[in-house]
């Protein structure tokens, strides 16, 4: 049987270094969501806040936008 969530049962492996990276920038998550849509990423402060308590899926597109936002790899990004 496939399983797509983490050991203690989270929808991802990146939520804890978005936040870390975030909090390193001094900004909110509103913030990240406006920097991310100036990008060009459809997405909101709602959708940071699942996705850094990791009950969100995140998509790869999703951390390409990510990576660009903090200047961080794939491999950062999932640490």
């Amino acid at each position: 049987m496939f399983i797509n969530k983490t050991s203690d049962n989270k929808n991802n492996i990146c939520g804890k270094n978005i936040a870390k990276f975030r909090k390193e920038l001094n900004i909110s998550q509103r913030e990240l969501a406006d920097r991310l849509q100036l990008l060009g990423l459809d997405i909101d402060k709602n959708a940071i806040q699942r996705i850094e308590s990791r009950q969100r899926f995140v998509t790869d597109i999703e951390l390409v936008y990510f990576g660009r936002v903090f200047e961080k790899s794939f491999e950062d990004l999932l640490e």
